[in-house]
């Protein structure tokens, strides 16, 4: 069998199929949205009448190649990744993924892998590797066989800004002004951000808290830390979310990294644990009836137990040996996994700016928000150098194979940094900075052959066309800088 059939005739999947068609019956829905994700994090798909199910679960939907890169052209006017010639691909529904919207009740949405065509000359059926979610998904499988059962658990922190909308469409400021953590200021977007927590358990995300943050209308809610594959589906579900609930309070929900210079930029720090043994915990939470989910019981499942490799031996402060070695891993690489972590040429507004917390080297510590990597509590490191604009699904396929790397080769991170680490440094500390620009580092993630194992196939090149083309244009833009500079800088 091919990949895409062996995919479709999986163990349990037909009774899955068909519970989602009771799913249907009982919630009334009568369109679905098969969506994927873009090299850039985009939701992306089709819709199709829900009385089609069964037909699309089995034999899928087409559509281009070149829409896993947002069907974009580049600054020659070719298309990034794949042209007109290419085939289309076959979109495969995973069915515990199936959810109702809780903003249109008629409507549902499912995440699909993806497949070459059926009729390619070459690999026919196979994986289409510019899938970012398939090839997480097999290369955290791989990184299970490869430790023994030893898999990643992460959470994240996703900020985001809630702009005000101009009568031109576009932003006119921040809704709220940037006090850090007041309330009365968080107060003020509280019927934004509570349809955000009322959609987002409706979906499965078990939020646990929130906050405002340091920006105009910078808000962080989060929700808990799961297995990496359902971390990063909640997480481009929040996103969804969001930009509906913008669209019912007529703002912007604005991801973008830094839309304001001087106050701080919107991160997505990731906290990170890898775990042996696990067991499924169904999670309900915002009064859903456990036995009339508006979705399949995977979206309401959360791992639980087992045992945290990233805890302290006993009697010492340090991560256990995997969570160090872990560490070294990190760090080891952390200039090419700069490339996916901060993946926009406004990403290095942030770093550029780092009177704002901005974590700029690769370096570790305990409570130390001035390194790129800082153990947050027991059993747990926390990630820094990723952004609100980061593709979820990349980083955590990228962070597999540094984790990997470190734990095959033994990688020693060094003591923990106690100090802030610009005074270090001026006392002498010998430290890697990270790249400062996207080309600088696209150049890192070029040399790095361990990174790049977390783009498998035709995913590096997609997204090297992509993010190359992204830093030729700004190169090739003259911006309202430039005017303001050089306008009449002569005679």
């Amino acid at each position: 069998m091919t990949p895409l059939e062996a995919h479709v005739k999986a163990d349990g999947r037909a009774e899955l199929v068909k519970q989602v068609r009771a799913k249907i019956k009982e919630l009334g829905i009568t369109y679905i949205y098969y969506q994927f994700i873009s090299v850039t994090g985009r939701i992306v798909g089709k819709g199709v009448p829900a009385d089609h199910w069964e037909t699309v679960a089995e034999r899928g939907f087409q559509l281009v190649y070149g829409s896993t890169a947002n069907l974009f052209v580049d600054r020659h006017k070719q298309y990034i990744g794949y042209g007109p010639e290419a085939s289309e691909l076959v979109g495969i529904p995973d069915p515990e993924t199936f959810c109702q919207l809780p903003w249109d009740k008629r409507v549902a949405r499912v995440f699909c892998t993806c497949f070459r065509n059926r009729e390619e000359d070459e690999d026919p059926g196979g994986y289409l590797t510019s899938d970012c979610r398939g090839n997480l998904k097999r290369i955290h499988e791989q990184f299970r066989k490869d430790h023994n059962g030893l898999h990643l658990r992460h959470g994240c922190e996703p900020e985001m800004m809630w702009l005000k909308r101009g009568d031109d469409g576009k932003p006119a400021g921040g809704f709220s002004k940037p006090y850090c953590y007041h309330i009365d200021q968080f107060e003020s977007l509280r019927p934004v951000f509570m349809r955000v927590i009322e959609y987002s358990q409706f979906m499965g995300l078990d939020m646990i808290q929130g906050d405002h943050e340091d920006a105009p209308g910078q808000l962080e809610l989060n929700f808990m830390f799961d297995d990496a594959l359902r971390t990063c589906d909640r997480l481009a579900t929040y996103r969804q979310i969001c930009g509906q609930v913008a669209r019912e309070f007529n703002l912007i929900a604005c991801f973008m990294t830094k839309p304001f210079m001087g106050v701080s930029a919107s991160g997505c720090h990731h906290n990170l644990s890898l775990w042996r043994g696990d067991e499924e915990k169904l999670v309900t939470v915002g009064g859903l009836d456990e036995k009339k989910l508006p979705g399949m019981q995977d979206n309401y499942m959360y791992l639980k137990g087992g045992e945290n490799t990233f805890m302290p031996l006993k009697g010492e402060k340090k991560p256990g040996p995997i969570g160090l070695k872990s560490i070294g891993g990190i760090i080891e690489h952390l200039p090419a996994l700069t490339a996916i972590g901060c993946s926009t040429v406004n990403s290095y507004r942030r770093l550029w700016d780092q009177g704002f917390w901005a974590p700029v080297y690769a370096d570790w510590g305990y409570q130390n928000r001035t390194c790129g990597l800082r153990v947050s509590a027991p059993g747990r490191f926390e990630y820094r150098a990723v952004d609100s604009m980061v593709n979820p699904y990349l980083m955590a396929s990228a962070i597999l194979k540094a984790f990997d790397d470190g734990i095959k080769n033994n990688m020693d991170p060094g003591e923990p940094e106690s100090r802030n680490i610009y005074a270090a440094i001026k006392a002498g500390k010998q430290v890697k900075k990270l790249p400062l620009s996207l080309g600088d580092a696209l150049d890192a993630l070029a040399e790095d052959e361990v990174i790049k194992e977390a783009m498998p196939g035709e995913m590096y090149r997609v997204f090297m066309h992509y993010k190359r083309d992204e830093w030729e244009k700004f190169l090739a833009t003259v911006t309202e800088w430039d005017v303001n500079t050089y306008l009449d800088a002569l005679p």
